[in-house]
């Protein structure tokens, strides 16, 4: 889901002529219009969250952009422009955003992803990748009497990755069919299965079907798989539970909601 950034907000908070927040306080007045300090915190973090330190030039900047934007914000309701049922459509939507990211930052901080699942989800994935890394190549036809003429032709001494430039897998033809290094699980199931039959060198001497259409498989080679270790890939687990936490209780909501 994409989030409304920091300064959208901003801007629409100037736009409405500071209905998003109190005007006690301003860090500037213009034509009578209080620009609130709040408005020029939530730039002023923003720029902080890109790496900026927080300068009394930053803080210059800031007033100054506030300033700009109150005076285009101005400028738009003289001519009319905030009650043009289109541009309201936009703000609508843009508050909504807002309050979405707002509501799915508060789910995601009391509904953290724990260690516990990420240790969980990195075995279930060590699990599914297997223990092997195996190096094929492929030939892949739509009729299977077209299979069976090349595995008589790889039977009678022709090299595979010459008959591989008959293959319709635009991805490998033009490399002699070649896959490179995969796990089992990165092809479909009659795939994997014929080609961890297979010994090195040999190719598979009877078509196999898949959805894609026949294939005949040259195993190279196999060696070990190395799964990276889970201090590497823990950013990325807690990212993709995180999401799908997010995913289900937008389900849930949906199921809920009375929609007519």
């Amino acid at each position: 889901m994409k989030h409304v950034s920091a300064t959208l907000a901003l801007a629409l908070a100037t736009a409405f002529g500071g209905q998003l927040a109190s005007a006690a306080d301003p860090v500037a007045t213009v034509n009578g219009q209080a620009i609130p300090e709040a408005r020029a915190e939530a730039l002023i973090n923003e720029q902080k969250a890109q790496g900026q330190e927080r300068s009394p030039q930053m803080e210059s900047a800031v007033k100054e952009e506030l300033v700009r934007r109150e005076v285009l914000a101005q400028e738009a309701r003289k001519l009319g422009l905030d009650k043009k049922a289109e541009i309201q459509a936009q703000m609508d939507l843009a508050r909504q955003a807002i309050l979405i990211r707002a509501y799915l930052q508060d789910f995601v901080a009391k509904n953290p992803v724990t260690d516990a699942d990420l240790e969980s989800e990195y075995n279930a994935i060590k699990g599914r990748l297997g223990d092997k890394e195996y190096k094929v190549r492929h030939i892949l036809v739509e009729k299977e009497d077209d299979a069976k003429a090349i595995i008589t032709k790889l039977q009678t001494g022709e090299k595979f990755e010459t008959l591989a430039s008959q293959s319709t897998d635009p991805g490998s033809k033009d490399k002699g069919g070649d896959l490179g290094w995969a796990n089992p699980g990165m092809f479909v199931k009659p795939f994997s299965d014929a080609m961890m039959k297979l010994e090195k060198g040999k190719f598979t001497g009877a078509p196999v079907k898949s959805d894609f259409g026949y294939h005949v498989i040259l195993l190279e080679d196999t060696r070990a798989l190395q799964a990276p270790p889970f201090e590497q890939v823990k950013g990325q687990l807690s990212q993709r539970l995180q999401q799908q936490k997010v995913e289900k209780h937008l389900l849930e909501l949906r199921g809920k909601a009375k929609v007519e």
